[in-house]
């Protein structure tokens, strides 16, 4: 019982994290279930089981709270589902080891992109255009079946490319994902049921990890409606560094303690950007104190 609370509470945080930046969950709780034992496929299967019902919560709270195009939903989501199904049946016995390497790298090079963007405040004011299906289709496809064979990468990908498009809100972009990856979850959960059979899910742990989202999702998305744009744009781009580094250097056999001293250096980076970003809001501030000063009374 003690451990399937910790499950729940795992879940919760893991959820708080995804619905507000609109990715890690996979990340996190595959990580947890791997660190008690569970093979990375059962623990893989695991988490998009409870992905059907927390993806579920997590959409309708941000439709709830305004953070949901359903065009971009229905467009990248559909073609998400295909992949992830792909991915959890007939090409999950394929090696994609030396392929997450390289989108790890691209990840982490569009962390850094989205960090200085919105950090350093180069942020469009008017989001121009929409994104195009073209661009949304593929996306949702390569997004759906990273996500499946990996355990996770849907936020990553599909949220990263949205956000470095220049196209989509970042509450919208985090939102209409979250919603559009309740889809991702029930394809790639079917195709997991179909690959592993029901008998050697451990569904204790799958129903812990649903509580303690489904808890957490309300909270995550009203977080998301009441952020300022830079500072959620600041927070996605760290995750996407921080997550893809570890993915990297990992991949690249990068000894122990020279990973320490990377992880050091990008906390650093980004805390360095990050007061960049408040001295400019600040001085930004001061300036167009005078201005409103200097108004006459209606």
């Amino acid at each position: 019982m003690r451990r399937l609370i910790l499950i729940a509470l795992l879940g919760s945080i893991a959820q708080l994290v995804d619905g507000t930046l609109g990715m890690a969950y996979g990340v996190t709780a595959s990580t947890a279930l791997l660190i008690t034992g569970i093979t990375p496929a059962v623990a893989s299967a695991s988490v998009h089981l409870a992905e059907v019902g927390t993806t579920l919560a997590s959409g309708l709270s941000h439709w709830r709270f305004g953070n949901v195009d359903w065009r971009v939903v229905a467009l990248i989501g559909a073609p998400g589902a295909v992949g992830a199904f792909a991915g959890a049946t007939f090409l999950s016995s394929l090696s994609t080891e030396s392929a997450s390497v390289w989108v790890a790298g691209l990840l982490l090079l569009l962390g850094v992109y989205i960090l200085v963007r919105f950090g350093t405040g180069k942020v469009r004011a008017v989001i121009e255009g929409r994104p195009a299906g073209k661009f949304l289709g593929p996306l949702g496809l390569v997004a759906g079946f990273i996500d499946a064979t990996g355990g996770g990468g849907w936020g990553p990908v599909a949220n990263s490319a949205l956000l470095t498009s220049g196209k989509l809100a970042p509450r919208r972009a985090v939102g209409s994902v979250n919603a559009a990856e309740f889809l991702v979850s029930v394809a790639a959960s079917i195709g997991f049921l179909f690959g592993l059979g029901g008998k050697h899910l451990p569904f204790g742990i799958v129903a812990a990890l649903l509580v303690g989202s489904v808890l957490a999702a309300p909270l995550a998305a009203w977080l998301v409606s009441r952020l300022a744009t830079r500072w959620l744009g600041v927070g996605v781009g760290l995750v996407l560094i921080l997550t893809n580094a570890r993915t990297l250097l990992n991949g690249l056999d990068v000894a122990t303690s020279l990973r320490y001293v990377a992880y050091a250096g990008l906390v650093l980076g980004w805390a360095g950007i990050v007061g960049y970003g408040l001295r400019t809001a600040a001085r930004r501030t001061a300036t167009d104190q005078p201005d409103r000063e200097l108004e006459p009374a209606s």
